[in-house]
């Protein structure tokens, strides 16, 4: 017996009060409609119609069990139709892990517009330097920056590319010098963005010259935010992804220093479990995604 089809077969039969029209209903013959309803009473060893050569009417135990065979039903049909919307529609919450920096610098303002677009869609985003673990904590999005992804599980979907500075404050240069070369920073303040995967050496090249400075440094902190106001402050020198302090630069508040050599580029992905199955949430944030940094990278 498919269970699914006899209840559909019993409500049909109960509600229409005839087991012919619940087979021309359900596309079956009278045979098969009894069949149904006859292993059903089995299954639940008890009779749910009594029967006469001129009609068939439920039973008392017939009447109890319609109640909850329609209730089940019709939530069936509801999850149904949900799943199908949820496949189609972006809806419900997107869980989201960025870096904060990442955020600040590009999405922050652009966000409200996105969620405008998506009336249906429930964004909560979380602020997080650390690499978190998607399947375990949740989450159906990370943005993350890496200078060489790891091999994962994990679909990446390639957001930009962004290029490393070396800078300072004009008060510290003019206070300290200028480096002159990248083993010339073993006497400089520098500061240091523990979750980097550069943290602890700064490698640069020119040409076929290739130089690596082990870093040393009395501030280590885990925000680039933090480290991008320890530059303006004056307090020594750090290599940050260029459009974290473009503005600086270009204001004068941040000086570039070793611009004739060149360092690491961190490249932004945007890694999500599976790209089976991808809910339309996930799909119309990643193409939010690429438009603005398609859009805003210098």
């Amino acid at each position: 017996m498919d269970r699914q089809i006899a209840l559909r077969v019993f409500r049909e039969a109960a509600e229409r009060d005839s087991f012919a029209e619940a087979g021309r209903r359900l596309g079956l013959s009278p045979a098969a409609v009894s069949k149904n309803i006859a292993e059903l009473e089995a299954h639940l060893g008890a009779r749910l119609f009594q029967r006469t050569t001129r009609s068939k009417t439920l039973t008392e135990e017939g009447r109890i069990y319609l109640e909850h065979v329609v209730r089940g039903l019709d939530a069936l049909a509801e999850a149904d139709e949900a799943l199908g919307l949820a496949r189609t529609d972006p809806g419900g919450v997107l869980r989201v892990s960025a870096p904060m920096t990442v955020t600040m610098t590009w999405l922050s303002t652009r966000i409200p517009d996105f969620l405008r677009r998506y009336p249906d869609l429930r964004l909560d985003l979380r602020l997080d330097d650390r690499r978190v673990d998607l399947v375990r904590e949740g989450f159906d999005l990370a943005i993350r920056g890496s200078d060489q992804l790891e091999d994962s599980s994990l679909v990446a979907r390639r957001l930009a590319d962004m290029p490393h500075v070396l800078c300072a404050a004009p008060a510290y240069l003019q206070a300290r010098g200028a480096p002159t070369s990248p083993a010339a920073l073993k006497a400089h303040e520098c500061v240091r963005f523990s979750l980097s995967g550069h943290a602890d050496a700064w490698t640069f090249s020119k040409g076929a010259r290739t130089e690596q400075v082990t870093v040393r440094s009395r501030y280590s902190v885990s925000s680039s935010l933090a480290v991008c106001d320890a530059l303006r402050a004056g307090f020594g020198l750090s290599l940050v992804p260029r459009p974290y302090v473009e503005r600086d630069l270009r204001a004068g508040r941040l000086q570039a220093v070793l611009e004739d050599w060149r360092s690491v580029t961190t490249t932004l992905y945007a890694v999500y479990p599976s790209r089976r199955h991808l809910a339309p949430k996930v799909r119309v944030f990643l193409d939010f995604l690429a438009e603005t940094f398609d859009a805003t990278m210098i």
